[in-house]
């Protein structure tokens, strides 16, 4: 029996989250790991800010709007 609304099936969303498309909401869980341009990028949940290494090495911090501006993914790319 249909309730005559669809929702999107959860496998889909899940691929739509791995794939990191500017669709896809960034995780909101503290802890939480993407990458962006292969730096490693951990959510710090009591400041809402993203925080990794830039090609040098020094501390980086990004927002969430830096962040999907620049591309993410929950994977590692080869890029």
């Amino acid at each position: 029996m249909s309730t005559g609304t669809e929702t999107e099936s959860e496998p889909a969303k899940h691929r739509a989250a791995r794939a990191g498309t500017a669709a896809a909401p960034l995780p909101t869980a503290p802890c939480s790991v993407v990458w962006s341009k292969g730096h490693a990028y951990v959510l710090e949940g009591f400041r809402a800010r993203w925080v990794g290494v830039d090609d040098r090495g020094r501390p980086q911090a990004l927002s969430g709007a830096e962040l999907q501006r620049r591309g993410w993914s929950r994977t590692r790319s080869t890029n």
